[in-house]
């Protein structure tokens, strides 16, 4: 009998054990076990495409400058001095190229007074192809000039001009450059001289 009561006693007990370890194993694991944190996803910046640069449109504007001048032979090597000038055009983008024509009027300060010669102005009519790399549009140019003296020889003569300069698009509208041009006027006004003329210019444009 004392067997039977001790059996007893033994079952109670592993009984309780089992259901005392059952209960506790959640405890434990929940003291364990640290929940795992929501991976947090970084947000993407996305940079906007710059947006392509269109150069169509007519423009106008002006310009300031220096310029100096050379003849064959009365004309001396001192003729130098300010330029200033308006200018008005159109362009047309093609996409990799820019074509464009070009009418210029430019007033000079330069003086010969060793032979009392005033140059007084060049009128161009240019054509102009250009490379559309973004805001900035490098060209190459020539054409048609004419030029008036005054003084020794009050007359005007026609000649031709080559060069190359760029343009920078502040805004959507303005436009900033400098341009250097080659000019030849050859036997200028019947006199028998070649004169010959460089400029170089600043310019700012307002297109439409």
């Amino acid at each position: 009998m004392t067997n039977a009561r001790t059996h007893k006693t033994l079952r109670t007990t592993a009984l309780t054990g089992a259901a005392v370890a059952l209960l506790a194993s959640p405890l434990a694991a929940g003291g364990l076990a640290e929940p795992t944190p929501e991976p947090t996803i970084a947000p993407v910046m996305v940079t906007p495409a710059p947006q392509p640069v269109d150069w169509t449109g007519f423009y106008g504007g002006a310009s300031i400058g220096y310029g100096d001048v050379t003849g064959s032979s009365t004309i001396g090597d001192e003729m130098n001095g300010l330029t200033y000038g308006v200018h008005a055009g159109y362009m047309y983008d093609l996409g990799a190229a820019v074509l464009g024509a070009e009418l210029e009027f430019m007033g000079s300060e330069i003086t010969d007074d060793g032979i009392s010669l005033d140059l007084d102005s060049v009128a161009r009519a240019k054509l102009r192809a250009g490379y559309d790399a973004g805001a900035f549009l490098p060209y190459v140019t020539g054409g048609y000039a004419q030029l008036s003296t005054g003084g020794a020889i009050d007359d005007s003569g026609d000649g031709y001009f080559y060069g190359a300069g760029v343009d920078y698009r502040v805004s959507d509208s303005v436009l900033v450059g400098a341009e250097v041009l080659q000019h030849e006027f050859e036997d200028y006004a019947g006199s028998g001289i070649d004169v010959s003329a460089t400029t170089f210019g600043a310019r700012v444009s307002y297109q439409f």
